[in-house]
């Protein structure tokens, strides 16, 4: 832990890391709020369900609890070990703000219905609290452990947790016929493309986030 205090006293003396620090905790906050409201618009002008082929040849399962606690138990860990690494807060959260904006102006572009028979559709659900039933394209229980599994892939159990979990949570949301196949799919596609993108936008941070501090040896 004194390692630690003394990386934060060594960035936080930098008036240009802690401006960046501050930003990236902004662009998150404000971007799950447009993430919240294109859920909400996405979920009024919901359409009707299209078929699918892998969700047309398996049916529903329960997976309420693994749906909605797995996440934040990986968003629990991800928190705590950010802590722990100040230096990689700000590209890190910077590049995730990203992905929650062009999802959000996904969602607000691509409302299809959530498939038949799918666990949102059934009266009474805990699940409803958590999605809108619009807000499908693309899936973040893929796209975000994906994200992070791009930017810390030279770390290389991290990386390797990260992707587990990329393909954990896709197996579930399609388990529970919370997205179709092509959500989950694009993805990947999708997010590879963010990572490019946030390196391209947040090249300051992104120096920080590769820097090893001279506090951890």
């Amino acid at each position: 832990m004194k390692k630690v205090a003394q990386v934060y006293k060594l960035y936080f003396s930098d008036k240009t890391f802690t401006l960046a620090y501050a930003l990236s905790l902004f662009m998150l906050i404000a971007s799950v709020v447009l993430n919240v409201y294109a859920g909400i618009y996405a979920g009024e002008k919901a359409s009707s369900p299209v078929t699918d082929i892998v969700l047309s040849n398996i049916r529903v399962y329960d997976v309420d609890l693994i749906f909605i606690y797995g996440p934040l138990l990986f968003w629990v860990f991800v928190g705590v070990w950010l802590l722990l690494h100040p230096h990689r807060v700000p590209f890190t959260l910077k590049s995730i703000a990203l992905f929650v904006f062009i999802r959000s102006f996904f969602v607000v572009l691509t409302h299809i219905g959530p498939f038949p028979g799918d666990l949102l559709t059934s009266d009474g659900r805990f699940i409803r609290w958590f999605m809108s039933g619009g807000d499908l394209f693309f899936s973040a229980h893929t796209g975000l452990p994906f994200l992070l599994a791009l930017l810390f892939w030279r770390e290389r159990l991290l990386r390797y947790f990260f992707l587990a979990s990329a393909v954990f949570f896709g197996v579930v949301v399609l388990l529970g016929h919370f997205h179709y196949s092509i959500d989950v799919l694009a993805a990947f596609f999708i997010t590879y493309a963010i990572v490019d993108l946030a390196k391209f936008f947040f090249p300051r941070d992104l120096v920080h986030f590769l820097t090893t501090p001279s506090a951890e040896g």
